[in-house]
């Protein structure tokens, strides 16, 4: 029923739910995008895994919209090259830790990203958004399996991803408004590929791709990249940012599963208790945007 009393007809229900399928859709190959980098990377290395990934995706969004003017260009690559430090940060982690922790670790950003936000508009943080930052603190040392309270080397290295992609968040939340989508998305995949190309060659020097890795390149640079993102903003054209931004959050969920049906990683009962805190910590945080203004509930969509 619609704000003047009349009954939608079942095709316009039909197409909403099509759209909660799209963003669950979108949220699941985000969440297994741990699983295939992870067995990528222990063939190829992490960053020349990013350039070639990100190399592919703009080819694909370049045939489909080229992105013209000067201001699309400055703020496309603002955004890209917090999404590059993200994904390489991200993707040189998993040489180091599970698949679940990565998820998990990553889904921080939800939490982190009000931080930032509260930063940027020189206002303090609310009362739940330093609740749910101590929870998921609590919880990322009992996943982690510290000694001490000393993060992996790897968890950390994710945990800064979870602050690139806070970052990058922030910035669209600034800027995303004033750009069509898919070109503006073409200049922030151009610019990791750019960046992680030299990048790779001064650090790694890895040559090209085996035919190994090819497989996992195609499906993080045109299913995960391209698919998922056309899958994301299809959903948001039809349901509330902030709803979206719930059903989004089930990336961290998919990642856990996946992690334990491919690779067969387990948690004990300590980490189980973390995951959980985690969790509930980036529910607390999205659930409550839910009351912000539109501009703050964008602030919480998870943006690959």
């Amino acid at each position: 029923m619609d704000g003047n009393g009349h009954i939608l007809p079942p095709v316009l229900r039909s197409v909403e739910s099509r759209a909660v399928v799209a963003l669950l859709g979108a949220a699941f190959l985000y969440g297994a995008t741990f699983v295939v980098i992870k067995n990528a990377v222990a063939d190829y290395p992490p960053i020349g895994f990013v350039a070639w990934r990100f190399a592919l995706g703009a080819l694909v969004l370049f045939i489909i919209a080229v992105p013209r003017g000067k201001k699309i260009w400055q703020h496309g690559t603002f955004a890209g090259f917090a999404l590059f430090c993200g994904y390489v940060f991200q993707t040189a982690g998993l040489t180091q830790t599970s698949a679940s922790n990565s998820a998990l670790i990553t889904g921080l950003y939800v939490v982190i990203t009000p931080f930032l936000a509260a930063v940027f508009s020189r206002r303090a943080p609310s009362w739940w958004t330093v609740g749910a930052a101590v929870a998921s603190f609590i919880g990322l040392v009992l996943l982690t399996d510290t000694d001490g309270f000393q993060l992996q080397q790897g968890d950390l290295l994710t945990l800064a991803c979870a602050f690139a992609f806070a970052a990058h968040i922030v910035i669209l939340a600034r800027v995303a408004r004033h750009h069509p989508v898919i070109p503006f998305t073409t200049v922030q995949l151009v610019v990791p590929a750019v960046l992680a190309f030299p990048l790779s060659f001064l650090l790694e020097n890895p040559g090209l791709p085996p035919t190994s890795v090819w497989g996992a390149i195609a499906i993080t640079g045109i299913g995960i990249s391209v698919g998922g993102f056309l899958l994301q903003i299809w959903g948001q054209t039809i349901v509330s940012a902030a709803t979206a931004a719930v059903i989004l959050a089930t990336e961290a969920a998919f990642g856990v599963a996946t992690a334990w049906l491919v690779l067969g990683e387990r948690f004990d009962v300590v980490e189980w208790i973390g995951a959980g805190l985690i969790l509930v910590a980036i529910y607390v945080v999205i659930t409550k945007q839910r009351d912000k203004t539109s501009v703050d509930a964008e602030a919480v969509t998870p943006a690959h």
